[in-house]
């Protein structure tokens, strides 16, 4: 599995990224230094789906820059989430999502594996949802975030994947 692209990342031409999509235009864009790491770290976060933590983007860095410190990693993610050019997800561990597009995640309680939603998947009911809340508080939704939890299907107990007519592996429907 290449998680660090060689030619630019694979992401090129989502919302919010400039034309070329490389990274390095990203960062010329918004004025900052184009260093080495810094342009590293956003391709890793922008060159994988998982979500990755900090101590994931640094070992995925040091890769390619076997020098690059913990420390560097983490002040590039902090400047690259103020600049809007990464998303940071809230948890016990913060997650970075390079997917600037609007969506909802799905989080496993299993493994802890983060997928994307695709927001349009979500929109109308969320709207109606915010419009709700909005009514009855009296307050002013300007955004929101969902997030599903559940199981993904490798963690699914094994039962919960068998149909409902279908018995438990190695037993007949017969009674003893």
């Amino acid at each position: 599995m290449r998680i660090i692209p060689k030619k630019g990342p694979r992401t090129a031409g989502r919302a919010g990224h400039p034309a070329d999509g490389s990274a390095a235009g990203s960062l010329r864009t918004r004025g900052l230094r184009l260093t080495g790491p810094r342009r590293l770290v956003l391709e890793v976060v922008r060159g994988t789906e998982a979500h990755p933590t900090a101590e994931s983007v640094h070992r995925m860095v040091r890769r390619r820059l076997p020098r690059v410190s913990l420390g560097t990693v983490y002040r590039n993610l902090r400047l690259l989430v103020a600049e809007g050019l990464v998303h940071e997800l809230p948890g016990p561990h913060a997650r970075f999502d390079g997917n600037l597009e609007r969506h909802h995640h799905f989080t496993c309680t299993g493994c802890g594996r983060i997928v994307d939603v695709d927001g349009p998947l979500c929109d109308p009911p969320t709207r109606a949802v915010s419009r709700r809340v909005a009514a009855l508080t009296g307050l002013t939704i300007t955004d929101h975030r969902i997030e599903f939890f559940g199981r993904c299907p490798a963690c699914r107990p094994a039962t919960s994947r068998r149909g409902p007519d279908r018995p438990p592996r190695g037993r007949s429907r017969r009674s003893s």
